[in-house]
């Protein structure tokens, strides 16, 4: 269908590509990867004939049509309904249609035979191209990214850049191009649009390709994988998953080769050392120095899954309770987005939370941030720091500074050595690390912002879509850098394998109430299909941390306070929520001691691997003795700790 023959593209003296081929299929699903800066894109506008290679040649198909979804449509704007714009798509059906109505206007005042004749020729080819459907179609496509039936008929400009995109997105589809190409089509969809997409493509009539950061994306729709690296379009026959596979494997055979190439490479140096000035061998020497000359060398291995490892430091331990949010209520005007909902954080959770855009996922960790006002009571816990990532905040980076002065406004304690450390974990290396914000690209800043969070010491995360225009390697970094973390964080993310593995807990945001699962994403994923194939509702839930708020103190009552229908009273329950106001306290307390006590605990563990303690039996002995006592005393705080713990959840059941 498409054929690229040695194609060469130069940015300056840096080939992006040198002598790459590549032979797209009809029906093919393609996934275009590699680092970023590569080229992905600019090959994507080479065969869209937007850019023009510096060698080689791109042969088409005389009927093969190429339709291209890329980030400069998110500036697009008109006036016109959303609706009008994806039907846009059908310029046949919407001439066809056009003509249809001046026919019948015209055989109003002037019915003659001709008229007639037009008539049934258009309506005949109209018919013949589906015209009669055209409008439902782009209905179902517009809905199915996520659209509601009120906002079909609303004209384009007043959507966001993403919203646009996807009525972009909409057309494309409607068009069937043969071949269909989408730059990153997941950064501006949620969870549920992407899955929706993932269906569309992997049915997809045409060939397609897809660049795409969302691993669990590009393994569901393609069959084929094409890296870019070393200028070269490297082919792999089958999913990301396949890929993987299949790189490590040639990545073995391509080491085994460069090692034996090199040890062969050494013999015969030291060959020609020896005997260049030996008569009787110098020919010999000469014949091996041109063979030297005449060997194509084979390139060592270059590792693209980056191992990190991150030391995190928190300026202080927090308590078991991170976070409470108590009857919330949030709306925006007529928009109601949480009403009456309780949710806890504590200590440890990993929180993803998912779902749909327009839910209020962003508006939530606003909220959890305490940027955003609302009704109801927000309580961080004791000791707690925390640390926000969003895109808007790449805005606060300073454009003036380079990333290493970025790092050390994060983080003053940190060397250059151990900052440059990190941005080398995040890819930037060598000079980079002096580079000033302000000539970084988007991918870079949202790294450096990243990097800043991790330092800040903070001990509760907040992040807000980190994976956006993060390349495969840096979301790999990325997830590393999580696993690593010991504190507690809540991310928004539609980046299903990011999730899958960085998350101990689901949230989500349903009937105006935050939902929990209790789980990993895939155990999620498998809890939802359980009970679709039982037939059960989304409002059946596992946990709604909405049942978690007390009662109104009204509720069962009479008007003189005396309790009815078996309810405590008024008296009864403010004896109640002192009891377990005490409770909690003593729990916080217990958590502070402990603390300081395992502080204290590391320190005499250090001390007593030091030589200078255990060559002093009387200094060995006196710390053994605290050793112990400090041993002791965590563990009375810890059985003290689980007693108030157990009495304060019993009295939080009275009380709900």
């Amino acid at each position: 269908m498409i054929s690229i023959t040695n194609l060469s593209y130069y940015l300056g003296s840096r080939a992006l590509y040198d002598n790459a081929s590549l032979h797209i299929k009809p029906n093919q699903k393609i996934g275009l990867i590699g680092l970023n800066g590569t080229g992905k894109s600019t090959l994507l506008r080479i065969i869209n004939g937007e850019y023009q290679s510096d060698g080689g040649t791109i042969s088409k198909a005389g009927d093969v049509t190429i339709g291209f979804l890329n980030q400069d449509l998110l500036s697009y704007q008109t006036d016109d309904s959303i609706l009008s714009v994806a039907m846009q798509a059908f310029a046949r059906q919407n001439e066809l249609q056009i003509k249809i109505d001046e026919l019948l206007h015209q055989m109003e005042v002037n019915y003659t035979d001709d008229l007639v004749d037009k008539l049934g020729k258009a309506q005949e080819e109209f018919d013949a191209l589906d015209g009669y459907t055209i409008q439902s179609r782009a209905e179902e496509i517009l809905e199915g990214l996520g659209f509601s039936t009120d906002d079909l008929h609303r004209p384009l400009r007043l959507f966001s850049g993403g919203w646009r995109m996807r009525v972009m997105l909409a057309k494309l589809l409607l068009e069937k191009p043969s071949l269909l190409m989408l730059d990153e089509p997941t950064n501006h969809l949620d969870l549920p649009s992407i899955q929706w997409v993932e269906k569309y493509v992997q049915n997809y009539e045409g060939s397609v390709i897809v660049v795409s950061h969302d691993r669990e994306f590009i393994d569901n729709v393609v069959d084929t994988i094409v890296e870019v690296s070393g200028a070269k379009l490297n082919y792999y026959a089958g999913n990301y998953s396949y890929y993987m596979e299949e790189k490590a494997l040639r990545n073995e055979i391509q080491k085994g080769a460069f090692e034996n190439q090199q040890a062969k490479i050494r013999q015969t140096e030291r060959f020609i050392e020896r005997f260049k000035a030996k008569a009787s061998k110098a020919k010999q020497a000469q014949s091996r120095v041109k063979q030297l000359e005449r060997m194509e060398l084979v390139d060592d291995v270059i590792d693209s899954n980056a191992r990190v490892n991150f030391k995190f430091n928190f300026s202080q331990q927090p308590g078991r309770h991170i976070l409470h949010l108590d009857d919330i209520s949030k709306a925006y005007g007529e928009k109601r987005i949480l009403t009456h909902s309780t949710a806890r954080l504590e200590r440890g959770d990993k929180v993803a939370l998912i779902g749909a855009n327009g839910r209020g996922k962003s508006t939530l960790l606003r909220i959890i941030s305490g940027s955003e006002p609302i009704d109801g009571e927000r309580v961080l816990g004791y000791n707690v720091s925390f640390s926000f990532y969003a895109q808007h905040q790449l805005e606060s980076l300073r454009v003036e500074d380079s990333m290493l002065e970025e790092l050390k406004q994060a983080n003053p304690t940190k060397s250059d050595g151990e900052l440059r450390g990190v941005l080398g974990c995040f890819l930037f290396s060598g000079d980079d690390v002096f580079k000033k914000i302000k000539v970084l690209s988007g991918g870079e800043k949202s790294r450096v912002a990243l990097a800043k969070v991790l330092l800040s010491q903070a001990n509760f995360l907040l992040l807000d879509e980190p994976t956006n225009h993060l390349d495969m390697q840096s979301v790999n970094i990325l997830i590393q850098a999580l696993q690593q973390y010991e504190g507690t964080y809540v991310v928004v993310s539609h980046d299903r394998y990011f999730v899958s593995q960085i998350a101990n807990k689901i949230w989500y945001i349903e009937d105006e109430q935050i939902k929990e699962y209790p789980g990993t994403y895939d155990e999620y994923e498998w809890w939802q299909e359980e009970r679709k194939a039982q037939g059960l509702g989304p409002s059946s839930q596992p946990v709604d941390n909405s049942k978690m708020q007390p009662a109104p103190a009204t509720n069962g009552h009479s008007s003189n306070g005396k309790a009815t229908n078996g309810r405590a009273s008024d008296e009864e329950r403010k004896e109640w929520q002192k009891t377990l106001k005490n409770l909690t306290r003593q729990v916080e307390e217990s958590e502070t001691k402990i603390a300081q006590l395992e502080e204290r605990k590391k320190r005499l563990e250090i001390e007593l691997a030091d030589p200078a303690t255990y060559g002093e039996d009387k200094l060995m002995q006196a710390k053994n003795d605290e050793y112990r006592h400090v041993m002791a005393q965590i563990s009375k705080l810890q059985d003290e700790w689980e007693t108030a713990m157990l009495e304060a959840e019993e009295w939080e059941k009275k009380l709900s």
